[in-house]
């Protein structure tokens, strides 16, 4: 009972952290996303009211079935559905390489964490947005060119 009561306290404090104030526990979480499709737009970088700079594109997955019996018809009529996201990267080497290597149509794998926050339009209009926090990209297409050539 020992051995199961201190395996127990140790798999605890895996899982969760104790701040020094004892009634706020802070469990761990997960918030990771992959995407695996083709950029919509060349980068953007932006920066807004004197914050860090941000790099901007969008990307393209995409969800394929086939509709109908498919004993029946094997061939089946093939549907398609195009999902965009936004993609967003603030992390200072990264940013730079997406915005001169990612390209329109440029396939790639981007790993972050969806974030979701709001904004007001130019029509003072609030809206929500969902982002993905890039932390990682991988490129995938051997047509990769820096933007100056």
């Amino acid at each position: 009972m020992c051995l199961y009561a201190s395996s127990l306290q140790v798999f605890r404090q895996l899982v969760r952290h104790q701040s020094t104030d004892t009634s706020l526990i802070l469990e761990r979480s997960i918030n990771r996303v992959q995407l695996l499709g083709r950029v919509g737009q060349d980068p953007v970088m932006r920066q807004v009211e004197g914050r860090n700079p941000v790099t901007i594109f969008s990307m393209a997955t995409n969800e394929m079935w086939r509709s109908g019996d498919v004993e029946t018809s094997p061939a089946g009529d093939v549907s398609q559905k195009t999902t965009w996201h936004r993609v967003s990267i603030f992390k200072p080497g990264l940013r730079d390489v997406a915005y001169q290597y990612v390209k329109k149509g440029s396939r790639v794998l981007v790993e972050g964490k969806l974030d979701y926050g709001e904004y007001v339009d130019k029509n003072n209009v609030r809206r929500q947005a969902t982002t993905i926090i890039a932390d990682n990209i991988v490129f995938l297409s051997v047509n990769i060119r820096g933007r100056d050539q």
